[in-house]
């Protein structure tokens, strides 16, 4: 126990030391101060978009983790591509890392239950699914998108 006590006094020393550096104007790492100012907007924008009240219930399923909000970003950004998205590529579009494939295939059919995602089969091969974004995961995007790039102009 002597040692966790260590190791947490010595932790909590730093927080302190970094309150106290922090108070007395000093910033670790000299970063630009433009590159700061931009880092914080966009810390805040995502931040707020993430957590604002009235956000629609299809940007609170994409921002519930990580690897959602990771999905929805590269399944809309080859949506706006014009690229069909089949379920295998779907289901690639965010690396292993932030989850098994079971996850991501799940994540995937419950969008399409929740009506976010669309399924429809191929015109070449009846037995591949394609995806594409909901009329409602669509508007909802852009209003988020739009609501984003506000609150950075408003930052900068």
């Amino acid at each position: 126990a002597g040692i966790r006590d260590a190791q947490e006094s010595r932790g909590l020393g730093d927080v302190y030391k970094r309150q106290v550096l922090r108070q007395q104007g000093y910033i670790m790492k000299k970063i630009d101060k433009s590159f700061l100012e931009n880092a914080l907007a966009l810390i805040n924008t995502v931040l707020f978009s993430m957590d604002h009240p009235k956000s629609p219930e299809s940007m609170n399923f994409f921002q519930a983790d990580t690897y959602r909000f990771y999905f929805l970003m590269s399944f809309m950004k080859e949506y706006f591509e014009g690229n069909e998205i089949s379920q295998e590529y779907a289901i690639s579009l965010v690396p292993q890392k932030y989850a098994s494939r079971i996850k991501r295939l799940q994540i995937l059919k419950q969008a399409v239950r929740l009506n976010y995602i669309i399924e429809t089969q191929s015109l070449q091969d009846k037995r591949r699914r394609i995806y594409q974004p909901s009329d409602i995961l669509i508007d909802d995007f852009i209003a988020y998108a739009n609501n984003v790039d506000q609150n950075m102009r408003k930052a900068s």
